[in-house]
Order: C-alpha cells, then sequence, then structure tokens
C-alpha cells in the first residue's frame, strides 16, 4: 500500500496529476471567473441541511479516494459530500460525481483546535465512499515535496466558490484569483499578521486579492518547475477586518509541512 500512496502523491510521472486537459487562463474577491474545469481537482464540500446540500468549503483531490480540506470546515454533526467535476453550482452540467463521506471516514489533524484557528494544524482528509472516476474535468492535484518553502512573490492562484465580497453572495461560478506568496518574514511582521502566523503556514495575495468565506478549505495552486500544479496551500483564515484587507493576506495550511501527516493517514496508522 505505501508504495502505491507514494507513487499517487509524490510520484508526478507516475500519478498524472496536475495536469488539467482545460489550461487555467490567468472571483475569489477581486478575481476572475476560472475556465470550466481548469482546476480539476477541486471539489465542492457539502453537508446536507433540511434534505438539501449546501456548500460550504472547497477541497483538493488528492489520490482518486481521498480529498484534503481544511480541519475547521469539519463539523461531527454534519453529514458530508463532495462534488467534483463541477463548475456552475447552480446547474447540473453533466461532468458532477456526487460521493457520500462517511462519518468514520472523515480523519481531523489531532492537533486542530477549533478555539484557535491561528495555532495550525488546519488540515483534514476525507476517505470517499468510493473512488472518483478521473478524466478531463476531475483529476488530481499533486502534493509538494516535504518542507517545501515557497519564495517571496511566487506565483500562484486561490480557487473557490467563495463569496466574491466581504459579507456578499457565495460565487456561482468557479472563481481564481492570482496570490503572490508573501514569504514567513514578511507575513510576521507585527503590522502584517504577527504571531497569528506560523512557519506551518503560508500567505499568500492580500490587499485587493483575497479569499473568503467559502474558499476555506480549497486549494493554493502553485505552478512547479516540471510544469505541474501543486497545492501548497489550504485556505485557512482571513482578516476579521474583511476579506481584503491591506497587510492582511490570506493564510493557508502550508502542505508541505504535512507530509508525513498525509501519508500516515491514508496508510491507516
Amino acid at each position: 500500500m505505501l508504495p502505491l500512496v507514494i507513487s499517487v502523491l509524490f510520484v508526478a510521472s507516475a500519478s498524472g496529476c496536475g495536469q488539467p486537459a482545460y489550461s487555467p487562463h490567468s472571483r475569489v474577491v477581486n478575481g476572475d471567473d476560472a475556465g470550466p474545469y481548469s482546476w480539476p481537482w477541486q471539489v465542492s464540500l457539502q453537508y446536507e441541511r433540511d434534505g438539501v446540500f449546501r456548500h460550504t468549503c472547497g477541497g483538493s483531490l488528492i489520490t482518486p479516494d481521498w480529498v484534503m480540506t481544511a480541519a475547521h470546515c469539519i463539523s461531527r454533526s454534519r453529514t458530508y459530500k463532495v462534488v467534483l467535476g463541477d463548475y456552475d453550482l447552480t446547474a447540473e452540467e453533466g461532468h458532477e460525481q456526487h460521493i457520500p463521506i462517511n462519518p468514520e471516514d472523515i480523519f481531523v489533524h489531532s492537533g486542530w483546535k477549533s478555539s484557535c484557528v491561528s495555532c495550525g494544524n488546519d488540515i483534514a482528509l476525507l476517505r470517499l465512499s468510493r473512488p472518483a472516476q478521473l478524466n478531463d474535468e476531475v483529476s488530481l492535484g499533486c502534493i509538494p515535496e516535504p518542507e517545501t518553502v515557497l519564495p517571496n512573490g511566487y506565483s500562484c492562484y486561490i480557487t473557490g466558490w467563495g463569496r466574491i465580497s466581504t459579507g456578499g453572495p457565495l460565487a456561482a461560478k468557479l472563481q481564481q484569483a492570482l496570490m503572490p506568496v508573501v514569504d514567513y518574514d514578511h507575513c510576521r511582521k507585527p503590522d502584517w499578521w504577527g504571531g497569528s502566523v506560523k512557519p506551518s503556514m503560508v500567505c499568500a495575495g492580500g490587499d485587493i486579492q483575497s479569499g473568503c468565506n467559502g474558499d476555506s478549505g480549497g486549494p493554493l495552486n502553485c505552478r512547479g518547475s516540471d510544469g505541474r500544479w501543486y497545492v501548497h496551500g489550504i485556505t485557512s483564515f482571513v482578516s476579521g477586518l474583511g476579506c481584503n484587507t491591506l497587510r492582511k493576506p490570506t493564510v493557508f495550511t502550508r502542505v508541505s509541512a504535512f507530509n508525513s501527516w498525509i501519508l500516515k493517514t491514508l496508510k491507516g496508522l
């Protein structure tokens, strides 16, 4: 099992991850409609209320059986499913795969504290009740090598169906926005995030380009030198002053800080 997991997660040439069939073009906040199916590992995490499933967070398909999202997206009192191959949440387009999540197949990092999002460990893994069918509209995102840290200003994209402005409506169509990385030394400055940001996090964007409520759990997509897209971040939190606040870039869980936990969870340890 372990060699298979490693090949799926870390050997890009074997897994075919991070290669969308539909090339992304360059609304999250002040972003643009993404090209349909151009981020094919993006999922909509939905919960059931009054017999209807509603979008609550994003996520990333990292193997045919597993989705990665944020721990703060999960409530043990809710019933969840993931929707893959979606673009417009208000329309049935024919490519969607609706896959239930069994309660026992939700794995939240043991270090996560719901009362302290800035303490870190905002990561969860969801085992799908059946494998996703991989095709042009649904494929895998790559996981970066352990402890990979991107330099300041590195170009990445946030994607999601979150609110298109602070307090505004959720987006219907998948949105994307260019989010340059803000390195740890900048992001931890006292007039930026200060002690709220940890080395196990990555900051990106800020000012007019930001994530917002509903983007949580979704990916920070960054292109590697091999031309593939890697999920370097899991959208974690934004400023309480608003989604696009000056010197308050969006904060993500840094995926490369959790490779060991991801592997152990997928192995069932």
